[in-house]
């Protein structure tokens, strides 16, 4: 069933809704900005909006923008998984606001819609529905019940696809998931997912090759240094659209039927992964990373640069925020500080591709930025 496209997620309580206007040109990342920022401490540690969004109780926020006159007005979505009186606060910091970007703005709550609802209108409404079709129409019979149910388990049943094993739906699906063993296919059938196919071994038969040229391709790997080799191994044999992982440490034939879809719904495109090591730091660049590093020491400064090491702007690392639009462009960001979890984030928010910095305290994990201590150099 779906009712709101991505946000009829099981999680999702509440959708709230507003409008916003600013005197002046404003852009996605400032409205984002300005939410994280002019929110922070307001309502305590426990609804800091960074670490709701960071563990999930708080959804992508989605902003809508059209600029007019040297105007800006849009509408901003923020999907929420806490409860009603959680929510409403978190709607009404959003009204506090007085500026996004260098401009003023003005934020008004349109409203919180109640994802739970729409959904129990949709099961009246489909509950009515069903009921007419009973009332119309002949209860079938025993035998043709029994030929129904049949058909259900032997489309779930593994089959065939040119020697591989797989789902019932490869050959027709216009995308096919990619797994590594008969282990994996059977768990995703058993959870309702029947475009899967397995590779049958940690090596790419040529099948699955033609396969990628055919189709859109998502290889659903194990959480562990084999799924690691496989796609390094794909780099040199193929090209594919997408990578989904399982969690560090767990097979894809282990997951729950939540840790199947959560790691499908994260999936990554494919070019994102392997674009830092394709054009990897040369020697070069690290003797000029190097010494930069050393003429740092003790400035408190974010040195920003270009995908040619050209430097962009130096600047103190309090500005290194999501407030500010000189980090568009940035490839790569070398920082006179500690790095931690907010730098990342800002990295990741502007697409920064490298993160250089003093130390790391503890192994921090990226999906798109490729993180360094000057230990590295």
């Amino acid at each position: 069933m779906i009712i709101m496209g991505k946000l009829a997620q099981s999680t999702i309580k509440y959708l709230i809704e507003a409008d916003f206007s600013a005197e002046g040109v404003v852009e996605k990342p400032d409205v984002i900005g300005a939410i994280f920022g002019q929110t922070e401490g307001l309502l305590g540690v426990d609804l800091d909006l960074r670490e709701l969004q960071r563990t999930g109780r708080i959804g992508r926020i989605d902003v809508n923008i059209s600029t007019s006159k040297g105007k800006t007005k849009g509408k901003i979505e923020i999907p929420s998984s806490l409860d009603g009186s959680e929510t409403a606060l978190i709607a009404a910091a959003i009204e506090t606001i007085e500026r996004i970007g260098p401009c003023e703005s003005d934020i008004k709550i349109r409203g919180v819609k109640d994802i739970r609802a729409l959904k129990r209108d949709y099961v009246v409404d489909r509950a009515k529905r069903i009921l007419k079709k009973i009332m119309e129409e002949e209860m079938p019979e025993t035998a043709k019940l029994t030929e129904n149910i049949k058909e259900s388990v032997r489309a779930a049943e593994v089959v065939t696809y040119n020697n591989l094993v797989a789902g019932p739906e490869v050959d027709k699906a216009d995308e096919v998931i990619v797994v590594e063993g008969r282990a994996d296919v059977v768990n995703l059938l058993k959870n309702g997912i029947k475009n899967v196919v397995a590779m049958g071994g940690a090596t790419i038969p040529s099948q699955i090759i033609d396969l990628c040229r055919q189709k859109t391709t998502t290889f659903f790997l194990d959480g562990d240094r084999g799924g690691d080799l496989i796609l390094k191994e794909i780099t040199q044999l193929t090209n594919i659209d997408f990578v989904a992982r399982a969690p560090e440490g767990k097979e894809v034939e282990e997951l729950t039927r939540k840790e199947i879809y959560s790691a499908l719904r994260e999936k990554i495109p494919f070019e994102h992964i392997f674009s830092d090591s394709r054009k990897d730091l040369s020697e070069e660049n690290k003797k000029k990373i190097r010494n930069i590093l050393q003429k740092m020491v003790g400035t408190k400064a974010a040195y920003l640069f270009d995908r040619n090491m050209k430097l962009l702007n130096k600047l103190p690392i309090k500005q290194f925020n999501l407030e500010n639009k000189n980090l568009k462009d940035v490839e790569m960001v070398l920082i006179d500080s500690d790095i931690n979890e907010e730098i990342i984030n800002i990295c990741e928010n502007f697409n920064i591709r490298y993160l250089i910095g003093n130390s790391k305290d503890k192994e921090y994990k990226s999906k798109s930025v490729k993180i360094y201590s000057k230990e590295d150099f």
